[in-house]
């Protein structure tokens, strides 16, 4: 066997999880803190992710409540992204359940016929897609200077990459979301059953030399767990490139170049008045090896994979969203 072109290694023993390296006295509170405070000053163009681009395919739409606001999204006449409110405007039906026909929505109560265009009082909404998720543009929501397009995260071409996409919702604010991805220590800890032999090699403000070009990125060598013993050692850089996102880049091993956009959604409030946020987590995975052509071909198969482990980790990551949520509610943690 040539281990040098596997791209797996086998630990010599494994660590219970007690007995490995304790991480709080690096996970700084100070420093998650400022990462967060960093990444909130970040322009966004009032832009916010709705979904994946997958979902408005032929007669498919996408629909997502933003900040109270209910938006859809569809593909009009010619294939082009449409979108706008997602209230009808004759007597307010709700468009997510209207079905599309050949690029028009059309409304479910009334077949009031929408193409994008605008009509009588409905008018549409920058929208964008990337090629993995849909954005919306909304001005009265975000307040900022609004931009033509939202800032997508540098990433590979979809077309040479598997791509996959979870959405998940839980009752947070955006920032908790962002705070959660932000803090890389928690990963051996909080998730043995996909990481082992984490280490933050570099992070703002920290003792160890810096590794990445951004003072602002932290960096992590870990390892994923794969069965047993047999791991898939990587760096990855951790960093934001607007307030709402926050991308891990492997950078060394197995997968270079792969990345793992996480982005959060503000929904509004539950009937409880607390908050609610979507967290869409977008996986775009390359590989240099002659074999990964065929994972693509597989892709079908592997997507619903790929999104069950990422399910299975934000069942974790949204309780420590929560939890810090309602810490900060009720003045118990800063935040």
């Amino acid at each position: 066997m040539n281990r040098r072109r596997l791209p797996l290694s086998l630990r010599r023993s494994a660590v219970p999880w007690e007995r490995q390296r304790p991480t709080w006295r690096d996970a700084r509170p100070a420093v998650i803190a400022g990462a967060l405070k960093r990444a909130q000053a970040l322009p966004s163009g009032n832009w916010y992710v709705l979904g994946a681009s997958r979902a408005v395919r032929g007669d498919g739409k996408l629909a997502r409540t933003v900040a109270g606001q209910e938006v859809v999204v569809w593909r009009g006449p010619g294939g082009r992204l449409v979108g706008g409110p997602g209230i009808c405007p004759h007597l307010g039906a709700p468009l997510r359940d209207s079905p599309v026909r050949c690029g028009t929505l059309v409304c479910h109560w009334h077949g009031l016929a929408l193409d994008g265009r605008p009509y009588a009082g409905w008018s549409p909404l920058p929208v964008h897609d990337d090629g993995v998720l849909v954005w919306a543009r909304l001005d009265a929501v975000g307040g900022e200077e609004p931009t033509d397009e939202p800032v997508v995260p540098q990433r590979p071409q979809p077309a040479h990459a598997l791509t996959a996409v979870h959405t998940d919702v839980g009752v947070c604010d955006p920032e908790d979301i962002v705070a959660n991805r932000l803090d890389p220590w928690h990963g051996t800890w909080f998730h043995p059953h996909s990481f082992v032999d984490l280490t933050v090699v570099d992070a703002p403000g920290g003792p160890v030399d810096a590794v990445d070009d951004d003072p602002h990125s932290l960096t992590v060598d870990v390892s994923f767990k794969v069965a047993g013993r047999l791991v898939v050692p990587v760096r990855a850089v951790f960093s934001a490139p607007e307030p709402r996102t926050v991308v891990m880049r492997i950078t060394r091993g197995e997968g270079a170049g792969s990345v793992v956009e996480t982005h959060a959604t503000p929904l509004g409030t539950d009937a409880a008045g607390r908050p609610r946020t979507a967290v869409t987590e977008a996986v775009v995975a390359v590989s240099h090896r002659p074999g990964f052509a065929a994972v693509r071909l597989a892709a079908p198969l592997l997507r619903p994979l790929v999104r069950a482990a990422a399910a299975r980790l934000w069942r974790d990551d949204l309780s420590y969203a929560e939890r810090r949520r309602q810490l900060r509610s009720t003045g118990l943690f800063p935040g």
